[in-house]
């Protein structure tokens, strides 16, 4: 980004003096005169003109969708100039969703195959612990959302431009496809019919006594676990993240492993509070489900919607209640008082 360079004092054009020296002419003396009253002028009316666009600026339509940041073209004495960063950050946003999306899925299937009671528990553990190294690794570079639901309530709060949500959740999408074809380039094929290649289910279809059974859950059900669960996981998790005095004081490694130990708390409860085979649980993250959906197909497509709606529907909620809560610090909190007397 361009800065607006100050000019040093002796750069600076003076005005003329109101006599010509001894040395010169009148003629001459006239000359320069007129120069420097030219350069004078140029150099307060570009001056002008940067204050002027520094001010007007960030109150264009485009600047308010963050057009500025897609282009490469840098426009000079603009103070808001392109932000070269984006296209870094989307790739950095389609790599770790890619490795996410790779990581679940496998994670899904090798939890379920494990000869033990308790495969959600385990499930819900690994979970954590990959979307928090995840976060790590991707937070330097773009901010660490590989979730469109994170981008989405960014992008409502004002935390990062509309066209960088645009581009972040195309390339999470594209991520996440590219995830799911390097799964099923390395699991078997009885594999990957068994469990629907990892991916976000509301039902199966299983063998039965008398035939073909399907279990699983039906879909108002399984919306509003995605809605209520969604929720919880931006108002007990992803808030921390975006209050800067909280990320301050708490440190990336802590925050991001509160968002994964809520994100794997939250699969563990949906998996157990229905106790239904064949509901693969919340997914809290559409571009996670989208990408074995599109390359799997079948059932994973029955009830799609609602991985998608849910969250969306969560994030407007947690935005509206952002809007309602107050923004200054209460007025008799004990601790502040306890602090004052203290001193």
């Amino acid at each position: 980004m361009e800065q607006n360079m100050p000019v040093a004092e002796d750069e600076r054009v003076h005005p003329c003096s109101s006599s010509p020296m001894q040395h010169m002419s009148y003629d001459s003396w006239s000359r320069q005169c007129i120069s420097m009253s030219y350069a004078s002028w140029s150099w307060q009316s570009e001056h002008w003109n940067i204050e002027e666009g520094n001010k007007l600026s960030p109150f264009t339509l485009g600047q308010k969708l963050g057009f500025h940041e897609l282009f490469s073209l840098k426009v000079k004495f603009v103070k808001f100039s392109p932000n070269w960063q984006v296209w870094r950050a989307s790739l950095a946003e389609l790599v770790g969703t890619a490795v996410l999306v790779f990581a679940i899925d496998t994670i899904v299937i090798s939890s379920y195959e494990t000869k033990t009671t308790v495969p959600n528990l385990i499930m819900a553990i690994l979970i954590s612990i990959t979307v928090a190294i995840l976060l790590l690794a991707t937070n330097p570079i773009s901010g660490g959302h590989i979730n469109p639901v994170v981008t989405l309530s960014a992008a409502l709060l004002g935390l990062i431009s509309l066209s960088r949500a645009v581009v972040y959740i195309f390339s999470q999408c594209v991520g996440a496809v590219l995830g799911a074809l390097a799964l099923k380039a390395v699991v078997d094929n009885s594999i990957e019919g068994t469990f629907s290649l990892g991916g976000c289910t509301l039902s199966v279809i299983a063998p039965g006594p008398q035939g073909p059974i399907i279990m699983g859950i039906e879909t108002t059900q399984a919306l509003w676990l995605e809605i209520i669960c969604t929720f919880v996981f931006l108002f007990a998790s992803i808030w921390i993240a975006f209050d800067h005095r909280q990320a301050h004081a708490l440190g990336r490694v802590v925050v991001f492993s509160i968002v994964g130990i809520v994100a794997g708390l939250l699969v563990f409860i949906s998996t157990t509070v229905t106790a239904a085979k064949g509901y693969a649980g919340v997914g809290m993250n559409p571009a996670r489900c989208f990408g074995p959906a599109l390359i799997r197909g079948g059932r994973l497509w029955n009830g799609h919607w609602v991985f998608w709606v849910g969250p969306i529907v969560a994030c407007v909620t947690f935005y509206s209640y952002i809007k309602i809560i107050p923004r200054q610090g209460f007025k008799y909190d004990t601790f502040n008082i306890v602090k004052t007397l203290s001193k």
